[in-house]
């Protein structure tokens, strides 16, 4: 009956079961927080940008006395994509977006960056297959191949040594989704999908083999989007098998097998300096969050160790409590019902029961 209910509330009233995606003309689903990216309603002062882009270039000139290069990437959201297909309740004049204010403060920082969102643009009149699918969230596999062709291409120019770069000799076109392309009509969970309506092209890719070329090793900083590129093994391939820290938070590959590992288990100086790139690549969805924190505290262990250490023994014993609470459906769930009853998010839930496990702060 689940189905047929999410069929009734999709079929009648044009809502999607799943929460914080929306319907759009044509049959585009959003997630709704991208639409309010692409119109400037998730607006971050820019003092706050600017800020952190300053950090940002004294992070990239230090790290560059090291043979570092630190690039920050801003790619492309469904929202902004696709603006032509959300519905006119949310569309409005606006002055600005966090995009327009990261790519100026970009310049004026005079900080290594990749437009990706303003290259797809470019590319969307022209581009003879969708670059992002009706009912995927993220950009569609052939998006995916184009932005991990840009992204090897670019780094490779940045640090001026060759790597090996990812080609296609064919291209399947079909009316039916693959890999991630239909990530949100899956959990629509209807009892009948509606028809795609679109062909969507999956390039045959292959890898340039010569491993004298991958020795370019890049630590990746992102959200889900760069998870397209985790799955075509741009890591092994063409990374130096660098890994891939998942909002600043989970390792990829985990550096245990078979457990999972977190960002501030590791030390953030060796784990840098062992990379020849440092990639921060953020969709504009994310842009307020963008690094979670990774820049604030790189700069801080560059430019003020002491305090950065002092800072980190500190903070360790709650992130270990909240690792467990994470890891443990009990307290999980415990979490959760706190998250609802006080109105938060679920991380800051997460983070006050962890507190109170280490006896910072008493049970509320």
């Amino acid at each position: 009956m689940v189905r047929w209910n999410n069929q009734v509330y999709y079929k009648l009233f044009n809502q999607l079961r799943v929460n914080s995606f929306v319907s759009g003309k044509e049959n585009y689903v959003f997630s709704e927080s991208y639409i309010f990216s692409a119109f400037g309603d998730d607006l971050i002062p820019e003092t706050e940008i600017s800020e952190l882009l300053k950090k940002a270039k004294v992070l990239q000139d230090t790290l560059k006395k090291k043979n570092i290069d630190l690039l920050l990437v801003y790619a492309p959201g469904k929202g902004s994509y696709c603006k032509e297909f959300i519905q006119d309740k949310y569309v409005h004049p606006y002055k600005t977006t966090n995009y327009n204010q990261f790519i100026s403060n970009s310049k004026q920082q005079n900080v290594n960056y990749l437009d990706l969102l303003g290259y797809f643009e470019k590319l969307k009149p022209s581009t003879p297959y969708p670059l992002f699918p009706k009912f995927g969230h993220h950009w569609s596999y052939y998006g995916a191949c184009i932005a991990t062709d840009t992204l090897i291409k670019h780094i490779e120019k940045l640090h001026a040594k060759p790597m090996p770069h990812i080609f296609w000799k064919t291209i399947d076109v079909v009316d039916s989704s693959r890999s991630r392309d239909a990530d949100v009509l899956n959990s629509m969970n209807l009892k009948f999908n509606p028809p795609q309506g679109m062909k969507l092209a999956y390039p045959q890719i292959e890898w340039e083999q010569d491993s004298t070329k991958n020795n370019v090793r890049v630590l990746t900083i992102s959200d889900s989007y760069f998870y397209d590129q985790v799955y075509m093994q741009i890591l092994q391939n063409s990374f130096g098998n660098g890994q891939f820290w998942y909002y600043n938070n989970k390792v990829v590959p985990s550096p245990k097998q078979g457990e999972k590992v977190e960002t501030w288990e590791l030390d953030l100086k060796s784990e840098i300096e062992s990379n020849q790139v440092i990639m921060l690549m953020y969709s504009d969805g994310n842009l307020p969050k963008f690094g979670n924190n990774f820049i604030q505290d790189a700069y801080e262990l560059y430019t003020s160790p002491t305090t950065y250490y002092n800072r980190i023994k500190n903070i360790k014993q709650v992130q270990e409590y909240a690792k467990q609470i994470r890891e443990n459906p009990l307290l999980l769930k415990k979490a959760t019902v706190f998250s609802q009853t006080n109105k938060i998010t679920l991380d800051s839930a997460i983070k006050n029961n962890a507190m109170v496990l280490a006896g910072l702060i008493k049970n509320k």
